[in-house]
């Protein structure tokens, strides 16, 4: 269900494994239950969530007091995140910014739009993954539901193994939170977790991809020209 990344004595970083939620079920949150009793936690907070197919880095507030500072870095973006996708096709362009807002479409899904009133906005670097596919290194500036599966989709590259947004089964959906950095109490807090589950990740490409995306935070990111 997750392994333990780290232990601050105000929070917990996770790694969530893929088809796990982290929504309320009847009211109740059976991931943070798990973690709960593994670190004796009465009550844990979840800071930000992840969809159900994406695994990688979860923070956990351990009280409220730090639950609310570490709220307020993500709605005042002190927050750093980055993910790491394998898309089924080659993609529009190899990278990037992809900017747009985003509307509900058909069931569950959500579509990318060409106004700009209230964005998504993805920025993303890409290498090749292996037998035709692509790997993704991205760097949300917002936080918007499903906002990298509907940004990679609009550039022709809808991850892997993703049932809403790819065209192409397999064992998981290829995407994983991979780094957070992110400022408390004075201290640069940052942390780095390569995806272990799902057989894709493992091919040469990918692997080379990673030594290059070692340090995400320090890569050359494309200028943002709209801010909102």
């Amino acid at each position: 269900m997750f392994d333990l990344v780290y232990q601050h004595s105000d929070f917990l970083v996770i790694n969530k494994h893929p088809g796990i939620s982290v929504h309320k079920d009847d009211n109740e949150q059976p991931l943070l239950a798990a973690v709960a009793a593994q670190t004796g936690d009465e009550k844990l907070y979840l800071i930000h969530r992840l969809d159900k197919m994406t695994s990688g880095l979860l923070l956990l507030g351990r009280n409220k007091t730090a639950a609310a500072a570490l709220c307020a870095n993500f709605a005042e973006r002190r927050v750093e995140k980055f993910y790491v996708a394998i898309g089924t096709k080659k993609p529009k362009k190899k990278q990037g910014v992809v900017i747009g807002d985003m509307t509900r479409s058909r069931r569950s899904s959500w579509k990318l739009e060409t106004t700009k009133y209230n964005p998504a906005i993805t920025q993303f670097f890409s290498a090749a993954a292996g037998e035709g596919r692509r790997i993704f290194l991205c760097k949300p500036y917002t936080g918007k539901t499903h906002q990298i599966r509907v940004a990679l989709r609009s550039v022709g590259s809808g991850i892997t193994g993703d049932d809403i947004y790819g065209n192409e089964t397999a064992d998981r959906g290829y995407l994983h939170a991979y780094g957070l950095r992110f400022p408390y109490q004075g201290e640069l807090q940052q942390f780095l977790c390569p995806p272990s589950v799902g057989t894709l990740w493992s091919t040469a490409e990918a692997q080379q991809a990673f030594i290059q995306w070692q340090q995400p935070w320090s890569q050359a990111w494309p200028v943002l020209a709209h801010k909102k």
